[in-house]
């Protein structure tokens, strides 16, 4: 019952960083700037983490332990892909500082949903737990095995 209550906070949280990246897209196109060379990479990891979340739901419907590892092991590549976007970003500030208040706006956007993605793999770490009993969030790779 524990692991399910955590699953259901994860999804919370979740929805609430998906407001943030409402509130962030609004305020971009409100100003009157499209972040097209951006755009391709916030898609793509908005992709990766939709998918994490449908996939760690699938998981816990199913109570489906490899699925659940999947997601996990998933995380580090949105982490991945998060950074680069971050360095993308910095380095585009860098070179046209009038850039600075949009490309702010978009990390905040990037960085919800890379924090949606930590909510999927939570909730993937729980199913985790529901079904077989064993804690793995601070175990490391040789824990997801």
């Amino acid at each position: 019952m524990l692991g399910i209550s955590k699953i259901v906070t994860d999804l919370e949280r979740a929805g609430d960083e998906a407001k943030k990246i409402a509130k962030g897209v609004r305020r971009i196109y409100e100003n009157g700037h499209v972040p097209s060379q951006f755009g391709i990479g916030v898609r793509h990891l908005a992709e990766a983490a939709l998918i994490m979340v449908r996939q760690a739901l699938d998981a816990f419907a199913r109570l489906d332990t490899e699925q659940a590892r999947s997601v996990i092991r998933a995380d580090s590549e949105v982490d991945t892909e998060f950074k680069s976007i971050i360095r993308q970003l910095i380095t585009h500030m860098m070179e046209d500082p009038r850039t600075i208040t949009t490309s702010i706006d978009i990390i905040t956007i990037a960085r919800a949903i890379e924090r949606i993605g930590d909510h999927a793999k939570n909730i993937s770490e729980q199913v985790i737990y529901v079904v077989e009993g064993r804690d793995i969030r601070h175990t490391g790779k040789e824990g997801i095995k």
